[in-house]
């Protein structure tokens, strides 16, 4: 397999590369960690007549956190979320989805920007910028402007940003204090893409009534879907073996997976209120260290 071929630009400030992408505008693409891009350019699915690097752009790479925010640049490698102190104390849902992302080549090398704006519905990173409500930040010449994570997403790899516009950072509320994070999903190998997935944030008293359920399903669907009928059955009560039956239930009936050849949509619907259940076990298992 062979790439087509094109003009590669490596420009150094953001600036730059904004007026790159808005003069090539949609006969370009952005390159950060590649490990999205790479692959569908040598299998010819896309056809840039130009390659925007944007490597070298250092400002796009950074993890701050400021008050109840925490602030990732669209250039931070996976392996930078997985390790970060900040990350984990901010946001441990994101740490928890981290191991399920690929292999350790590509963790170092792919970047949450790259991710989340490739939009593929099995993405882990995607549904937890999902199930945290995060803000997408999408930069042009024209300015800047802020997309929820619940609007960013429109299909199977498509988004709302349109052909000038660069992620230039993700913007994710930090979890509250006591909140309890969980991934669970289900693949052909560990590192392989997701045939149904789950990622949930939990908040509870000290009586173990959950006081707040984010709860989010991924590679059911053509976006990452909140399961927000889970949601409000969970939310409010002591979660026993009941309340999980009822929630599984619920979330089953919310999604719409289609059938291919890796798995049957009855497969995908029934593993996800699986998935669902165990993922809650894990979350508020009395002897997994919640938030501080």
């Amino acid at each position: 397999m062979k790439p087509p071929r094109f003009q590669y630009l490596a420009p150094r400030e953001l600036s730059e590369a904004l007026e790159l992408l808005a003069t090539h505008a949609e006969d370009a693409k952005v390159l950060a960690g590649g490990q999205s891009l790479i692959p569908i350019l040598s299998m010819r699915l896309v056809r840039p007549s130009h390659v925007i690097d944007i490597n070298r752009i250092s400002a796009l790479d950074f993890v701050r956190r400021e008050g109840d925010v925490l602030r990732v640049g669209a250039l931070t490698r996976h392996d930078t979320l997985l390790t970060s102190d900040v990350v984990g104390d901010a946001c441990p849902l994101i740490t928890a989805a981290m191991p399920y992302v690929g292999h350790l080549a590509i963790r170092y090398r792919g970047t949450i920007g790259g991710s989340i704006a490739h939009a593929d519905p099995s993405a882990e990173l995607c549904a937890v910028a999902t199930a945290l409500d995060a803000d997408l930040v999408l930069s042009s010449v024209r300015g800047t402007r802020t997309v929820p994570a619940s609007e960013f997403f429109l299909s199977y790899f498509m988004t709302s940003a349109e052909p000038d516009e660069m992620l230039t950072e993700i913007v994710f509320p930090v979890q509250a204090t006591g909140s309890r994070s969980a991934v669970q999903e289900m693949a052909r190998r560990h590192g392989d893409f997701a045939l149904t997935g789950v990622v949930m944030a939990i908040e509870t008293d000290g009586a173990g009534t959950v006081n707040a359920a984010r709860l989010c399903a991924f590679g059911v669907d053509e976006v990452p879907r909140r399961l927000d009928q889970a949601e409000r059955i969970l939310t409010g009560r002591v979660p026993d073996e009941a309340v999980l039956g009822e929630v599984a239930a619920a979330a089953m009936e919310s999604i719409e997976p289609e059938s291919d050849m890796h798995a049957s949509a009855d497969y995908r619907r029934e593993m996800t209120g699986v998935l669902l259940r165990r993922g809650l076990a894990q979350a508020l298992d009395s002897q997994q260290p919640a938030m501080a």
